[in-house]
């Protein structure tokens, strides 16, 4: 897994090197521009935990357990540039006492669900 980035929060830090031992799982591409998911945690090329560009932490869920989140104020619906919220993405409110490690794996068990 490549290092992680300088100017990442400590607490995603924490979370690219719990992932590092976890099967296929690989840490941004070298040389991208800064576009959607270039300092990304992906599986099978893709994304299931990152940091948005306004730094926040950003994990892929079932949209089920996306709004039973944000229901009990752990995050929001992540937005894109364009302001449209997806739906299977949780933008984790930083003073959010959930394990952001645990909260990636959850995320990882998923993506490596979806075709």
């Amino acid at each position: 897994m490549a290092e992680k980035g300088k100017g990442y929060p400590h607490r995603f830090a924490e979370v690219v090197q719990a992932m590092g031992n976890e099967p296929g799982v690989t840490f941004g591409q070298p040389g991208a521009k800064k576009t959607f998911g270039h300092a990304a945690l992906k599986v099978n090329d893709k994304i299931f935990a990152m940091v948005s560009s306004k730094g926040a932490f950003v994990v892929k869920l079932p949209k089920q357990r996306v709004a039973e989140l944000e229901m009990a104020g752990a995050g929001t619906r992540f937005q894109t540039g364009a302001g449209s919220p997806m739906k299977e993405w949780l933008a984790v409110d930083a003073s959010t006492e959930l394990d952001w490690a645990e909260l990636a794996r959850e995320a990882l068990r998923f993506v490596r669900t979806v075709p």
